[in-house]
């Protein structure tokens, strides 16, 4: 693995590529951008498909988006959809500069929040030939079923109290511990999860922070990662799907995504007995989702 950078507009995009077993620089590798969920950073469950992708002859590329993990870019801890869109067209810019890269079979996959940006990026990046998503999310749904009018109003005032000399309001992407959760009356399993993931050592890694821009909501609410996706997305696209349903939504996100896709070819795979975070690091559900996206991938990116 090495620890590479690109830009994004002004700043840093830094990422880990990751090799495959008896890497030859003089060869030519199919290449595919690994996408984290929100909150997440490359070493997390991005890492750990990428690591296995490379294991199977792909060069797989992990990073962290803008203004997160050791990426740059100014507020810190925004989540700004647009950007994380334009993170993956720069690392396929990125991609294209390597000589062992064939320019030509460049993939794609997100999971979760980045299963939602993979899918709304490829619509417009014809570079990329080739999706998949794993538990991928359209966040703005999530977001909308929530009381998003009261959370608009929120954000306009934070804004201007931001603009009149206030600090940045710096919110939770979960709360810290389980013990936290349900002290504020939260018992829903996928949150549960994600807390056991992120916030304990399963998943903790020190710039995965748990820290979101309360400004940023005002972005999620509006973004539609699937917006379009009737007319745009025609690349190959496999969708997986874990058939323990939480709150987060991704099963149903997942069929919408399938259903409203213009791919020809398109599948999608449901893991039974998996919820959303065994999909992201339990051996027996990420090993299934592995098997599928590495028949994918070496049918759409290295028989071309």
């Amino acid at each position: 693995m090495r620890k590479v950078k690109f830009k994004n507009r002004n700043w840093d995009t830094v990422a880990n590529l990751h090799l495959p077993d008896n890497f030859d620089e003089t060869q030519n590798y199919p290449a595919i951008v690994c996408v984290h969920p929100g909150s997440s950073v490359k070493e997390q469950t991005a890492g750990l498909y990428a690591k296995k992708l490379a294991q199977n002859g792909f060069i797989a590329l992990a990073f962290d988006a803008s203004f997160q993990g050791e990426s740059g870019g100014e507020p810190r801890y925004l989540e700004e959809p647009t950007a994380r869109v334009e993170d993956i067209r720069c690392a396929v810019d990125y991609l294209t500069t390597l000589d062992f890269v064939d320019k030509n079979r460049i993939g794609l996959l997100g999971i979760c929040a980045g299963g939602g940006y993979a899918a709304n990026a490829a619509m417009t990046e014809k570079r990329i030939k080739a999706v998949g998503t794993v538990v991928g999310t359209n966040a703005s749904r999530a977001f909308r079923e929530a009381n998003f009018l009261e959370t608009l109003e929120a954000v306009s005032a934070q804004r201007t109290a931001e603009a009149n000399g206030t600090e940045p309001m710096i919110t939770q992407w979960t709360p810290n511990s389980v013990k936290e959760a349900k002290q504020t009356g939260i018992d829903e399993f996928d949150m549960l999860e994600a807390i056991d993931y992120y916030r304990t050592s399963r998943g903790k890694y020190p710039t995965s922070n748990n820290k979101l821009l309360f400004t940023s909501m005002s972005n999620l609410i509006m973004f539609d990662a699937f917006h379009l996706a009737e007319f745009l997305l025609t690349q190959p696209l496999l969708v997986i799907v874990g058939d323990k349903v939480g709150a987060f939504g991704s099963y149903r996100d997942g069929f919408d995504l399938y259903s409203k896709a213009a791919s020809k070819n398109k599948k999608i795979h449901i893991v039974k007995g998996a919820s959303h975070y065994d999909l992201y690091d339990q051996p027996k559900a990420t090993a299934e989702a592995l098997n599928e996206l590495i028949l994918f991938f070496n049918e759409n990116l290295l028989s071309k």
